[in-house]
Formats: C-alpha cells, structure tokens, sequence
C-alpha cells in the first residue's frame, strides 16, 4: 500500500535531482485523456521510486506527475566514475586520458540507450498484460532529453533523424559558459521532441538515435550491435531517409559491420517491392533510393527506349528499368564479375520469360578503355562511379562515354564534399567509402560538368539530391548531360 510518505519522498527526489542539476536526464510525458493509464506501458508504479543496477551505476525511475490529466515518467542516470573506468570495454580509439576526463556522465549517450533497454525492456517490447489495448495505441508523447552531444551537424543533424519519424522538434543550443559568453556555443543540446506514436516506437527511436548522434559507444561493438540495431529498428529504419547515416554511426562507422547492416536493410526493403504502389509513396525514401529514382525519372522523361548503366553494382537502377516498357534494350556493365553474378541472382534473370531476356545483358569492361559494347545506346547512367576512378583517369572516362560512346542523354550523380562536415564519422579530408579516390565540392563538379559541355558538345543540368542545408548544400549533386 502507497503512502503519503512514498509520494513526497519521491517528489522530493525529483526536485533534488532537477535542483543538482543531474544532466543525463530524460522525461517522457503525455497529456492524453485519463493519463494515469499510461503508467501500465511503463510497468512502472506511479506512486513509487524504483532504481536498476547497471554495469556503470544505477538508473532511478519515477514519476513527478502522474493523474488524469497527465502523466510523466522521468529516467535519470547516476553514473559512478570509478565502474564507469574500471568496466570500460569500448573499441574507441580516443586521447590516453579519456577514461577519466570526459562528458559520457552527463550526456545521452549510449549509457542512456542501455538505461532505456534495462528500464523499459518490457514497454519495449510491446507488453502490457494489464492494458494490452495500450500497445498500438497512438499516444501524444511530449519527449525532454536534458543534454544531447552532436558534435558534428548539431541542430541540423538533430533534425534529420527526428522529424521524418514525425516528431516536432525543439533544439536549444547550449552555451560553452554562461560566464563568459564571448568563448561561443558549445556542442551540446537540449532537446524537445513531440509526437503521436506508440511508447514502443518512441524508445526504439530514442534507442537508436541517441547513441547514433554520438557514436562514442561505451562498449565493444561487434556483430550483436547489428542484430540489435535491425530489430529495434525493424519497423522504421529501412525507410528511413537517413537510414545510411544512422547505421554508420550507430556501428561507429566499422566497415565490415556497416557493409553488414546495410546488405540486410537493402534485402529488407527490396523484399517490400510487391507493395501496392500507392503504399509504396507513402515511404519515405532513404537517400540511396531518391539517387536511383532521379536517375531512372530523367532517363524517362528523355524518351530512350536504350539504355546502359555503366557501373551497374547490383543492378537496382536495372531492376527499375525492366520494370518499365519503355525501354526496350537494357544493358548493364561492370568492372567487377563478383557484382554482375549479384545481378544475376537479384534479378532471377536465369528465371525471368525469354521475352524479358531478350531485353537485358550484361558485360564485364571499364569505363577508362574505348569499348565497341558501349555504342548505340540512347542514354547512359553512371550513378556514384566516377569518384571510384584515379582522379588520372577521369579524362580517360571523358573520352569513353561523351566523345567515343556518344549517348544521347547521360545521368550523372556523385558525392558532394561540401555536405562531408555532417557526417559525424569523418574527418577532415576523409571520403565517405574507402575506395573513392576523390570528392568534389559543388563548385568543382560544376567547374567539370562545364568543362565536359564545351570539350564534347553537350548541354547539361545540374541538381541536388537529397535535402539542401545551408552553406553545405545536398549530400550528391546530379547533372543530366
């Protein structure tokens, strides 16, 4: 039975710990009718303190608010420095002192996702044997997390993990110090989310997102962090815009996990290819996709009905093609035989009608040597090839498709080094994928596309993919030659 003397206690609690100003702070709140109910998603008592054991000190659970008219739950971490040292397993490769100089006890960071895990496993999951109606229900949450650390794309980056998971989204910046305003911003964040979603959903997100902001993970990061990211991200990552991003910095940008993550999200979304059309638009698009998706809407609109896709990879601009009548000859070309026999088994072309055949082949060559294949072509895509080839050979290139090959139309996209200052996980003069050789700014691809225009006789028009922020631009830039 509650007393008087438990919910004071309590309340006195949550003002010691707002009061001494406990930064690793999060409150989940909703204002819905009869709010008290939602206490049963928590499987957390209203009336009582509750506290778990971590490897790394001990979370406290309580609720400062809890009746009919709202209900807010608070997680606050206590981290004791000396297990926080002695149980660090991390594969971090930071300065010799960081066991003990750090900010890892009062940011959200991974601590706060195993916090969430060990707390609210059971609300995670989707339980509630009391309430099972509570599950799917779609609540209005309004989300405070005390301090964020982005110390790359801060408030921008923010913005673009949450929103397109509709939320509304509320950043304030911090200062380095109140005292001496003239030493600027610092990178930390205090952010307010709010959204009508299911409490699984919300703690999945913050799950994955929170950790992914920071990428300093407190521990080993090995194959299990894959499994876990694919199954509690399972029912939004894969269409998630900056589903690439996200997993990177999530497996702290670790090339053969990150490969790994991204082989099975892509399986998992062309597994989805049989969805109606119409509930297919309704999914947001992650950026890999909208990149094939221009490239295959202006190969449309330029009416060929021959195309080539020169750096054809595992032939996902081929699957749009064939999807389509309007072209009726398809070829893909690729340096690697490894990626056309990937081709082969994606596309089931050993099983396809022979009708279908007769439409697509595909060859093995390279884009810096003159090769008859590549002729007689109406349009041609080169979809995040040319920075895979020695900056060297890129006249080569020139020669090979604008000068010798000739297609009417070409579709050309690469990466933009403006937009490389939000990636969290690169730094300064660092490329996005171990093998480009290089990364142009906006500025030089345009200097390049121009360049191309009056060498070879084309006219072309340059565009971004994927959302423009200011100063830096879109993540790729696109010309249509």
């Amino acid at each position: 039975m509650t007393t008087q003397k438990d919910c004071v206690i309590c309340t006195l609690l949550c003002n010691q710990l707002l009061l001494k100003k406990y930064k690793m702070l999060l409150k989940i709140s909703t204002n819905r009718a009869n709010a008290r109910e939602v206490s049963f998603l928590f499987h957390k008592h209203p009336d009582r303190l509750q506290s778990v054991e971590l490897p790394f000190g001990k979370a406290h659970i309580f609720y400062p608010k809890a009746d009919q008219d709202e209900c807010a739950i608070c997680l606050v971490l206590d981290i004791n420095p000396v297990s926080l040292t002695r149980n660090n397993q991390s594969n971090n490769a930071d300065f010799a002192l960081s066991h003990y100089v750090n900010d890892r006890p009062y940011v959200a960071s991974s601590y706060m996702s195993v916090a969430i895990s060990k707390a609210f496993s059971t609300a995670m999951n989707g339980t509630c044997k009391d309430h099972p109606e509570l599950v799917n229900e779609q609540i209005p949450f309004d989300i405070k997390i005390a301090v964020m650390f982005a110390p790359k794309g801060g408030e921008i980056l923010i913005r673009r993990l949450f929103e397109p998971l509709n939320y509304e989204v509320e950043v304030q910046r911090h200062t380095l110090d109140e005292a001496f305003p003239e030493w600027g911003e610092s990178r930390y964040f205090s952010v307010n989310l709010k959204g009508t979603q299911r409490l699984m959903d919300v703690l999945t997100h913050l799950y994955v997102l929170i950790p992914s902001l920071d990428t300093h993970k407190h521990y080993w990061v090995s194959n299990a962090e894959v499994e876990k990211l694919l199954r509690k991200g399972e029912n939004w990552l894969a269409g998630h815009p900056e589903k690439d991003q996200i997993t990177k910095r999530y497996l702290k940008g670790i090339a053969n996990l990150t490969r790994s993550a991204f082989d099975q999200l892509n399986e998992a979304i062309e597994s989805n290819d049989d969805v109606s059309e119409e509930t297919q638009d309704t999914v947001q698009q992650s950026l890999h996709q909208q990149r094939l998706q221009m490239a295959f809407d202006e190969l449309k609109r330029s009416g060929a009905t021959t195309v080539i896709d020169l750096g054809c990879g595992e032939g996902k601009l081929l699957k749009l093609f064939l999807k389509d009548p309007q072209f009726t000859k398809i070829t893909g070309m690729d340096v690697s035989h490894k990626s056309l026999q990937k081709v082969v088994e994606r596309l089931h072309l050993n099983e396809i009608s022979p009708v279908q055949k007769e439409r697509i082949s595909l060859f093995q060559g390279a884009l810096t040597y003159r090769d008859e294949r590549l002729n007689n072509y109406e349009a041609a895509a080169l979809i995040e090839v040319i920075e895979h080839l020695d900056p060297d050979r890129i006249k080569s290139m020139e020669r090979v498709v604008f000068e010798y090959a000739k297609p009417n139309t070409v579709v050309l996209t690469t990466p933009n080094s403006d937009y490389n200052e939000l990636y969290e996980s690169l730094h300064a003069g660092q490329f996005r994928h171990t093998d480009h050789r290089f990364e142009w700014s906006r500025e030089e691809f345009k200097q390049w596309v121009n360049s191309v225009c009056e060498n070879y006789a084309y006219e072309a028009d340059i565009k971004s993919v994927g959302d423009e922020v200011e100063a830096v631009g879109a993540p790729f830039s696109d010309s249509y030659f």
